[in-house]
């Protein structure tokens, strides 16, 4: 029997599923998954458990500390959001936090100084800085009386490094030439949120919790990751038949398993080559800009499509929300790749290689889906 389901995370039942049918920045540097969904609308609230709490807690591996403030952080986030505290939800959360940071709420990063120096002289070569120039310039006193140098070397965490960024932006020109005004540190906290992911939902769904730091420096905190990751994870409606293809989105983007599953079927339909990485149009790629290999392909099938370029880019530029399935490309294609007789899955795992200082293996989002997905079982039968 598959699980009951919150309306904002529909689950297709296999029978149904056979027949109608990731740029960020990583720990602490690198840059992750950045294309995030838009937030869909808020969900009609259903029950919650009776004791929303008590399923929370058993949820929790036996060796996380302050039981308790996760449990109640996690009820009062699938609260504001509306989601229920099922088993399904919360092993789904629990994996992923258990993935991103062990449930530590600013985790120590092993080498953090080094990977810092490392992306802080590769930022002085792209713009043309002498190392010895910015060398000298980071053995200033900053805020707190240490040279900025003396500071990246004791960072032991990821907050630590953002406060530093922070300072030497807002203190140094030099700062703010290195890194545009914008503090580099883009994924924080405990579930590694996306610090521009956090800034468009709040657009439509503010922060419901009282604060006063910055957004940005909420996501710091255990609350504040918890709200904006579960939101990333769970708040969006999408066909799934296994939580492994949310996995694999919060890694990728919200709806990258979908995407991916429309690029090999549109792939196979016009032979053209598509990498099914989820993203269906490039970083800036809209009206003036060239069109991406997805849209590439479209249009060379466009007239058996019955859709001109415009139809095309306008469908493709909905990629990031439920919306995309009601286009007519996305339905004529599928149509036609299963009217074929070809394998038409609706979701299928973005093919997308990890990259970043801190990541030293071969890893991929699949490798990073499967990893999650593990956890989930284990948190289900522990629940």
């Amino acid at each position: 029997m598959l699980p009951a389901l919150h309306p904002a995370v529909r689950v297709r039942p296999p029978a149904v599923r056979a027949s109608a049918r990731v740029c960020r920045w990583a720990l602490p540097m690198a840059l992750l998954a950045g294309c995030f969904g838009e937030r869909e609308p808020a969900p009609a609230p259903t029950r919650q458990p009776a004791d929303a709490h008590a399923v929370i807690e058993a949820a929790l591996p036996a060796r996380v500390s302050h039981r308790d403030a996760w449990a109640s952080d996690i009820e009062a986030v699938l609260k504001a959001l509306k989601l229920t505290a099922s088993p399904e939800h919360v092993c789904a959360i629990v994996a992923v936090i258990e993935q991103e940071s062990s449930f530590q709420v600013d985790p120590v990063v092993p080498g953090l100084s080094a990977i810092a120096w490392r992306e802080i002289d590769r930022r002085a070569e792209q713009h043309g800085v002498p190392p010895t120039v910015l060398h000298q310039v980071l053995k200033l006193h900053s805020s707190d009386g240490r040279s900025y140098a003396e500071r990246i070397d004791a960072a032991r965490t990821e907050k630590d490094l953002s406060d530093i960024f922070e300072d030497f932006i807002g203190s140094v020109p030099l700062g703010r030439t290195l890194f545009e005004s914008a503090n580099p540190i883009r994924t924080r906290g405990p579930m590694q949120v996306n610090v521009a992911f956090a800034e468009r939902f709040a657009k439509t769904s503010p922060y419901p919790f009282p604060h006063e730091r910055s957004l940005e420096d909420e996501l710091f905190t255990r609350r504040g990751s918890l709200y904006f990751g579960i939101a990333h994870l769970l708040a969006y409606p999408a066909d799934y038949d296994r939580y492994l293809y949310r996995f694999a989105d919060y890694n990728a983007g919200q709806y990258a398993s979908r995407n991916a599953a429309f690029q090999r079927a549109l792939a196979a339909l016009s032979g053209v080559e598509i990498t099914p990485d989820g993203a269906l149009q490039s970083p800036g790629e809209g009206a003036d800009h060239e069109a991406g290999e997805t849209e590439r392909a479209a249009l060379a099938i466009a007239a058996r499509l019955d859709l001109n370029a415009a139809d095309i880019r306008e469908a493709l530029a909905q990629g990031r929300t439920s919306a995309f399935e009601a286009t007519r490309l996305y339905q004529r294609v599928m149509a036609r790749a299963r009217a074929s007789g070809r394998a038409a899955p609706y979701a299928v795992i973005p093919s997308i290689r990890l990259q970043g200082p801190k990541l030293h293996s071969r890893l991929t989002t699949e490798w990073y889906a499967h990893r999650v997905d593990e956890r989930y079982q284990r948190c289900l039968q522990r629940s």
